[in-house]
């Protein structure tokens, strides 16, 4: 049944349980498998169902079942359909592990390969390919052969699955199997498209010249993929594109400085101001217009490979739009935002700016767990700049009250990256820190020492109180890190505290035995620094030191007494390099660079394991270089048959036998594609002469050219300029009156025929006096071919004139896109004035909201389509419809029963309705029983067909074929109302 049409798998089975009864199944616990296996013996479907259900349920707790192999696959012949699909399901989950029982059924899976259900053959498929045994390989590629051309694009995402399987099985039918990727590549079904991208990712990812020709498809199919395969198909589009285009950003600068960049690049900036202009490639274009609406997708897995796609593709002028998205995700769960982080810690490395308006979405709530907390302080300290330190420096203040400890030490180093970083807060931080030292927590005070004592390297001959204090902490600090930090500094600042530094080390050599083995060296170095610059004091304490070295347990401090010795108290013995002594420990150290642990992180793709890591996972593929020189664009250009392009060239006398009068009326678009090349010189020639715009239709006209090329290059038309001259005065257009209109001249103002319906957009009274009312015109609208026409009739119905009526705050969702009609200067009391605007849908039913105003008022408005109206007629032929319809089938095709309204019982007033219910046009047809009918959407082009057949008292059956299931189940509603009622 069509309910049963659905991708699923083993988690998805509770779909094929359709009775409210079944539920309980799921709750009982059965001890033992003797009545399952006698209920699987029976002659009853009815047992063997129940069995086969309580298995299900056993497997869906986690139970292992898999001693009831026999008895259930015996039942894989069943003719109880319900039955065989559950049998199917068991053994998915089972094959593998019974290699040998599975095998002795293999003939009845090659039988189930052949069932007219395509559940059956894609389960049949994929339990085939689970049984993994080298003996079967061959009989195991014909099925994916055979599947890879099946009816149902079901069973072909299924064979796409096998793929990677038999790969890993024998990896020499890898050129086998290339030319079944190849194949299905080229499939223009959504439920395909991720599910081969995988199978290419997994067994060819370096055959990229797979991917020019479907390169377009790809971008074009990408809004409708399902989720998973929208992850996989981006994350391979963008290593394609790093092959294919140049980086957009080679001859631009970022407009904000990295974190840890210098200011010495110049001569840089000068070498690149002399390299030519970038002109980005319309394809890579492409691929970031596509790309861009699913930034809003609930998927929180497709927002992260949008957001990498746009931070290693786009133009650094554009990343800034994933920034709102990330920030979104932040809300989700903590396994989200962890993976999130991470990527922006990366990304506001290099891209600070674009991450500084949402700082507060950084700030870090009490809930949070601690890793998080840690990410969210790197992020803060990326964004750290002179104009916010103050702020960040303030919710520092605040976390270090926290009970976290772990949370406290990442704050207080995060505080000594930011006194690193912006000079002009150093010595704020620093006495920050000092204040620490006195906290009673000894963690914090540990933490604090070590960052303080990278931060006085700095300038330590101005901080010499603070080397004093922390001196006299020796006494308290019993963490070994802090204790070894205030030594270290000790030693190397000695000349500065030279009063204190004896004491430390006399006290030091007392408790030698009992320190840890990093407190140990760093007592040996300060005896060696204060020996060489104060020997009257503390050449005893010294020897003394050295002595209880020579004999401790670890031999690195036995091996560091030793040497010391032989370099700083000179003998007989000693080389050249004692005279060498004091430059050797006491040479001028460079101040230590604290920097950020994902500085370099992005030479990985972001959102990937190996980014996650920081270290390069199994299977990860590398983010190619950028190429120094374009590769050529054309082997993405598609060859269009000679049968596509001649779709439209109908004659009069064709188009009176198959639409009568009423669809002559809106014939126009049968003849449409062919004036497609004149239309896009004449929409070039109109921007030329019109050098005022505003920025909204500068954009919209962007994309246009974009999009304009993008199809030049995908259908060249073969003939020359003169021909299409030529063609152009013979042919003619039939326009909404009837008139005959020359090919390629588009009215901008169009009376709705008297079959349209009209729309109320503004009443009189809430207008003041204005009323508007709209209609879809069905006319093809010149300046954008994906846009629907929508002609606005404006009556002032007021006793004052009205001025300037135009269009303001246009709203609309992503991806839709408005084309303003030219501003009304003045409309007279009592007048009517009509114009035409031009409104992208992007194949939805949702609103355009905009405000319509006057030089007085602004009214608030919207305009939302019927589904029928998203489409635009198309001519088929009997012969191309019947092939079109073959290839929509699945679940891509809806059909419903009725019964048709006593007065719609003639063909003539079938075509009638439900060509006003869809703008679509009549196809020929052999029988008087059906009436067909063919369209594609206005923005996609993807295909529409309706089938309407009669029976006998009424009775009908009505078939919707498309590619988009959603705009396939809302056109069955409108065209059921308007046959039935």
């Amino acid at each position: 049944s069509s309910k049963n049409i659905i991708n699923y798998n083993f988690y998805e089975l509770v779909i094929l349980f359709n009775s409210a009864n079944d539920n309980k199944i799921f709750y009982l616990i059965w001890s033992s498998h003797d009545d399952l296996k006698e209920m699987l013996d029976s002659n009853k479907d009815s047992l063997k169902l129940e069995a086969m259900k309580r298995i299900v349920a056993m497997i869906a707790r986690g139970k292992n079942a898999s001693d009831l192999f026999p008895a259930v696959v015996k039942n894989v012949a069943c003719k109880n359909i319900e039955v065989k699909k559950l049998v199917y399901v068991y053994l998915v989950r089972y094959a593998e592990e019974q290699q040998d029982l599975a095998l002795l059924s293999i003939s009845t899976f090659q039988r189930g390969l052949k069932d007219p259900n395509q559940l059956i053959r894609a389960s049949a498929l994929r339990v085939l390919s689970s049984i993994r045994v080298t003996i079967i390989v061959p009989i195991m590629m014909l099925a994916i052969k055979e599947a890879a051309s099946d009816m149902s694009p079901y069973v072909r995402k299924t064979a796409a699955h096998a793929i990677p399987k038999l790969y890993s099985l024998d990896p020499e039918q890898k050129d086998q199997l290339i030319e079944v990727i190849e194949k299905l590549l080229a499939d223009k079904t959504t439920l395909v498209a991720g599910s081969v991208v995988m199978a290419f990712e997994e067994v060819c990812p370096e055959r990229i010249d797979l991917i020019h020709k479907n390169y377009r498809k790809l971008c074009n199919l990408l809004i409708d993929v399902e989720e998973w395969g929208q992850v996989v198909i981006i994350n391979m589009l963008t290593r394609y594109a790093r092959t294919q285009f140049l980086n957009p950003n080679i001859n631009g600068g970022s407009g904000d400085k990295t974190f840890y960049g210098s200011d010495e690049d110049e001569d840089e900036d000068e070498e690149e101001k002399e390299k030519k202009p970038y002109v980005m490639d319309p394809d890579h274009r492409l691929l970031l217009r596509n790309t861009k609406p699913l930034l809003q997708s609930r998927n929180a897995a497709v927002v992260m490979a949008v957001a990498q796609l746009y931070f290693h593709l786009a133009p650094k002028a554009e990343v800034g739009v994933i920034a709102k998205a990330l920030v979104r995700l932040l809300r989700s769960h903590s396994e989200v935002q962890y993976v999130v982080l991470q990527n922006v810690a990366t990304m506001s490395i290099k891209r600070r700016g674009m991450f500084e308006p949402y700082l507060k979405s950084f700030y870090i709530r009490s809930t949070d767990p601690t890793q998080i907390k840690v990410l969210k302080l790197e992020v803060l300290t990326n964004l750290a700049n002179e104009t916010n330190i103050s702020t960040i420096l303030r919710e520092f203040q605040t976390y270090i009250k926290s009970m976290d400890k772990d949370f406290v030490a990442a704050t207080i180093q995060a505080i000594g990256r930011c006194a690193t970083n912006i000079s002009e807060v150093r010595d704020t931080c620093l006495n920050g820190l000092v204040q620490l030292l006195s906290n009673r927590d000894e963690l914090v005070v540990a933490e604090s020492v070590v960052v303080i004592k990278k931060l006085l390297q700095m300038q330590p001959e101005k901080h010499s109180d603070i080397i004093k204090h922390m001196a006299k902490l020796t006494d308290n600090i019993q963490v070994p890190m802090a204790r070894a930090s205030i030594l270290w500094l000790i030693g190397e600042y000695c000349e500065h505290v030279p009063k204190i530094a004896p004491d430390v080390l006399r006290k030091m050599a007392k408790s030698f035995t009992n320190e840890e083995d990093i407190v140990k060296l760093q007592i040996i170095n300060l005896a060696a620094k204060l020996y060489l610059t104060n020997s009257k004091q503390t050449k005893l304490l010294t020897q003394y030191v050295l002595n209880l070295a020579k004999y401790d347990q670890n031999y690195d401090i036995r091996d560091r007494a030793r040497f010391i010795r032989q370099l700083i108290v000179p003998t007989e013995k000693s080389g050249a390099l004692s005279k060498y002594a004091k430059k050797l420990f006491l040479a001028l150290k460079p101040a230590p660079v604290l920097e950020s642990p994902f500085k370099d992180r992005d030479h990985f793709q972001l959102g990937s394991l190996s980014h996650l890591l920081n270290a390069k996972a199994g299977g990860y593929q590398e983010l190619p270089d950028w190429p120094e020189a374009a590769p050529d664009p054309s082997v993405r250009n598609v060859e269009v048959k000679e049968s596509v392009r001649a779709v439209g060239t109908v004659t009069h006398r064709d188009t009176g036998a198959l639409w009568g009068p009423q669809r002559m009326e809106g014939s126009e678009s049968c003849s449409f594609p062919r004036a497609q090349s004149s239309e896009e010189e004449e929409r070039k020639h109109q921007r030329k002469s019109k050098p005022r715009k505003s920025e909204s239709e500068s954009e919209s006209d962007e994309d246009e050219e974009s999009e304009s090329e993008s199809s030049q290059s995908e259908s060249e038309d073969s003939e020359s300029e003169a021909e299409v001259k030529k063609k152009k005065k013979v042919q003619t257009r039939v326009n909404y009156r009837g008139r005959p209109q020359e090919e390629g001249v588009f009215l901008q103002t169009i009376a709705p025929s008297s079959t349209l319906k009209s729309y109320e957009l503004l009443h009189r009274i809430t207008g003041e006096g204005l009323s508007v009312e709209y209609c879809f015109s069905r006319q093809p609208f010149s300046p954008d071919a994906n846009m629907v026409a929508v002609q606005m009739q404006f009556t002032n119905n007021a006793s004052s004139d009205t001025k300037n009526l135009h269009i303001e705050d246009v709203k609309l969702q992503s991806g839709m896109r408005v084309k303003e009609f030219p501003e009304i200067e003045l409309l007279p009391a009592g007048e009517t004035a009509t114009a035409v605007m031009g409104i992208d849908f992007c194949d939805s039913t949702q609103a355009a909201n905009f405000q319509l105003c006057t030089h007085t008022r602004k009214f608030f408005v919207s305009i939302q389509p019927p589904v029928g109206e998203l489409m635009r007629p198309v001519f088929l032929t009997e012969n191309e419809f019947k092939k079109e319809q073959g290839q929509l089938m699945g679940m891509n095709e809806i059909t419903e029963k009725l019964t048709l309204d006593v007065k719609c019982r003639n063909e003539h007033t079938i075509v009638q309705r439900v060509t006003t219910a869809a703008n679509l046009s009549r196809v020929p047809c052999g029988s008087d029983k059906e009436c067909r009918f063919a369209g594609r959407t206005v923005t996609s082009g993807s295909l529409v067909l309706v089938t309407v057949a009669t029976k006998e008292e009424g009775a009908a059956q009505l078939t919707v074929n498309c590619e988009k299931m959603v705009i396939g189940t809302m056109l069955v509603k409108d065209i059921l109302q308007a046959l039935t009622q």
